[in-house]
């Protein structure tokens, strides 16, 4: 069963604190165990040990990080989560830049259950500053 908007904008909300919360693994817990994540169509994260690994990367990378929703789309069974990251390049090599880096993440939710956590079984995550959202299509 497709869940209805209410339930995705919740899902949504829990989400984005759970990247805010420096918990990699509550990140994780969004997705099913053989989820999977793709940053930038790069060699896709699966499962909650891979995925908890590559929010760590972010959280390590940017300490004070703070993630905003900014929009979420849905058309039928397309999921669009527009998010804005922003926080200081203060990991393990970093310059201390602040950076402040717009994307989307593509949701593929095959069925929300009753348990507290629903989970995603594919979320794909890109920077794309070519999106219409008026058409909801690449320009």
């Amino acid at each position: 069963m497709q869940p209805d908007e209410t339930q995705l904008r919740d899902f949504a909300a829990r989400y984005t604190a759970a990247w805010c919360s420096q918990d990699p693994a509550s990140v994780a817990g969004f997705y099913s165990p053989s989820g999977l994540l793709t940053v930038n169509n790069g060699v896709p994260a699966v499962g909650r040990n891979a995925i908890t690994e590559v929010a760590r990367s972010f959280m390590t990378a940017f300490p004070d990080m703070r993630v905003v929703m900014d929009e979420l789309l849905v058309h039928g069974d397309r999921i669009k989560y527009r998010w804005t990251l922003s926080g200081t390049s203060t990991g393990p090599g970093g310059a201390g830049h602040q950076v402040r880096i717009s994307g989307f993440e593509l949701w593929q939710i095959a069925a929300m259950d009753s348990s507290p956590r629903h989970k995603a079984s594919s979320m794909r995550l890109s920077i794309d500053a070519n999106w219409n959202k008026e058409s909801n299509q690449r320009q």
